[in-house]
């Protein structure tokens, strides 16, 4: 239907008679002449209609609005000097149109696509139209280059793309699966893959070596703006690898994909850093390394503090641990009042400060400084370089707890302060050496700090074979970490029944339980299932993050909202009642009131 599209065409093609098609993307009236700009997925380019060349493509340009589909057929002709847009590929041309036909007329939008628009709901309805912006096609089209760059390196390194079943089975461990009823089978039920691991792990026992799919995943659980209750992996498993094997493998994937999608040069050999040391130095297992802010340990020069919170937490077997804000001491009683309750959210009683107002210790405002010796200020002033304009932060706890708050805070005053605002750095880091279990108080067990195929280190596999288990045994499991993002994570896995029904019986599985919901791959393992490893990149957040955007559904082209519902189609949806008689299944929910919330009678 055209010739070329909307930011093809340059100076060099003056005189030529072509035909475009796209979007009205503004109309302006000039005294009786017509110009638009038309747009298409590619670009803008200005059309102009004079009566002098056609009063009839004149006349029906009074016509358009914003939005219209048309059909131009013009000659290409150079711009009136001082005319150029220099902001546009086509800032030098326009079309003067001899035709034009008014493909489809466009209602009054609900919002104007030039705009950004907070209402985020009122995007997910009409997401059709949101999709229209530059940025959104920009988005979706570095998403494709993303998704086929991955492919192509894979397939360049020797992986067979292999789609895994989407029906499957529910099994304990991990977040709340979806479930799919059986007309079929009445009482039983699939369930939808929170990631395709066993069926990954099955086609190493099937000798296909080197595996990866683009995978659908589904998880039932409450959202965020990074989370979705489907999203997409870049899953990939291989036989015969160590735990370098696959981080050598993955920097090669990001520095391509990065390159190929951005033109920036990444440099694999990514620094790597145990799950302790991070949480030692800032409060998280994914740390935003683009400011300093390290933690430092004062445990043993205020374990007599007469302030009982320090010396408190050091008696019960807990540590102290502070942050130096730079510069930050003029912070505002608001912003000391919302870093108090973000500490408390996260389970501190509240939150200890100084404002070093000035360099002697008279002037540092602080709720508990004159309760302290003339040694513990030295040595706060020593080991935090305490400077007149600091803010210093502190957590007293167990250490996990103490690490975790003061990690909150943390990344909350980074914000206040715009440390990483404008940045363009590219911090990669491997997170390695997690903890293979973690103990649910509530449950009183260990459970799967990742899944229950994660292999132990080595020099602590002994100990989960004996029976002794804590949370200081560590997993041969990684995460790669970008900006304080989780890029995506995998393991070494076990291969062998012996190892993994040990795992089995650390995570309180009986042994007919473990033969009821994993005996298909405890039985694959007896037949000579070989070493293996793999991991998972999050398809959506590497593209959020090489997009510049803050959440995941600007780069999905239907998301849910933070509720689940995609309010677009209006899912999810109740459904005819002869379906569910078909399923042998009746609904129990009552359906609420206006404004009320469902409940189940």
């Amino acid at each position: 239907m055209r010739t070329h599209h909307c930011n093809q065409l340059r100076a060099s093609d003056t005189g030529e008679t072509v035909t475009l098609i796209g979007w009205v993307n503004s109309a302006r009236d000039h005294g009786g002449v017509i110009f638009i700009d038309l747009r298409d997925r590619e670009g803008l380019t200005q059309c102009v209609f004079r009566p002098e060349e056609s009063a009839d493509a004149a006349k029906l340009s009074h016509q358009l609005r914003e939005e219209d589909v048309v059909l131009v057929t013009g000659k290409v002709s150079k711009r009136l000097e001082g005319t150029v847009n220099e902001k546009i590929g086509t800032g030098e041309i326009e079309i003067v149109a001899t035709s034009l036909t008014i493909v489809n007329k466009a209602e009054v939008l609900p919002f104007q696509l030039d705009k950004e628009l907070s209402n985020e709901d009122l995007r997910m309805k009409y997401r059709y139209l949101d999709l229209r912006r530059p940025r959104m096609t920009r988005n979706l089209r570095t998403r494709h280059r993303i998704t086929k760059s991955a492919r192509d390196f894979l397939d360049e390194h020797g992986f067979c793309e292999i789609e895994t079943p989407i029906l499957s089975k529910s099994t304990p461990e991990g977040a709340r699966d979806f479930l799919v009823p059986s007309r079929l089978q009445s009482g039983h039920f699939y369930a939808l893959p929170q990631a395709p691991q066993q069926y990954k792990q099955l086609l190493m026992v099937g000798g296909i070596e080197k595996y990866f799919q683009v995978a659908k995943c589904f998880r039932d659980e409450d959202l965020r703006a990074d989370r979705q209750p489907e999203f997409t992996q870049i899953d990939i498993e291989s036989s015969f690898v160590g735990q370098d094997d696959i981080i050598e493998l993955v920097e090669g994937l990001l520095v391509r994909v990065f390159k190929e999608a951005i033109d920036a040069d990444v440099a694999p050999g990514f620094d790597r850093m145990t799950w302790r040391d991070a949480m030692d130095l800032y409060g998280s297992d994914k740390p935003d390394r683009r400011f300093d802010l390290k933690f430092v340990d004062l445990t043993e020069e205020l374990r007599n503090c007469e302030f009982r919170v320090f010396s408190g937490a050091v008696a019960a077997g807990g540590v102290v641990k502070a942050i130096n804000a730079k510069g930050f001491a003029d912070i505002s009683t608001g912003q000391i009042d919302k870093l108090t309750k973000l500490a408390q959210d996260a389970g501190a009683k509240g939150l200890a400060y100084i404002q070093a107002r000035g360099e002697e210790r008279e002037s540092w405002r602080s709720p508990f400084v004159k309760r302290m010796t003339d040694e513990e200020v030295e040595a706060l002033r020593t080991k935090l370089n305490i400077e007149p304009g600091d803010l210093i932060l502190f957590a007293a706890d167990q250490w996990e707890s103490a690490c975790d708050v003061l990690g909150r805070v943390r990344l909350a005053c980074a914000d206040m302060q715009k440390l990483t605002e404008g940045s363009t750095e590219l911090d990669f880091l491997w997170v390695t050496e997690f903890p293979l279990l973690a103990f649910d108080e509530e449950e009183g067990r260990y459970v799967a700090v990742h899944h229950p195929f994660t292999r132990p280190h080595p020099d602590d596999e002994q100990k989960l074979l004996a029976g002794e288990l804590s949370t200081d045994i560590r997993a041969l499991a990684y995460d790669v970490v970008l900006n304080g993002h989780e890029l995506g994570g995998g393991s070494i896995r076990i291969h062998e029944a012996t190892l993994q029904s040990a795992m089995f019986k650390a995570l309180g599985i009986s042994e007919e339980q473990a033969a009821e919901e994993f005996g298909h791959i405890l039985d694959a393992f007896r037949f000579g299932a070989p070493p293996h490893g793999g991991v998972a990149l999050g398809l959506d957040r590497l593209v959020m993050l090489v997009c510049g955007e803050h959440s995941i559904r600007e780069v999905i082209a239907f998301p849910k909202n933070n509720k689940g519902s995609d309010l677009m189609s209006q899912s999810p949806a109740e459904v005819d009642p002869k379906q569910l008689r078909d399923l042998r299944i009746q609904s129990t929910a009552r359906k609420p009131a206006p404004g009320s919330t469902p409940e189940a009678s």
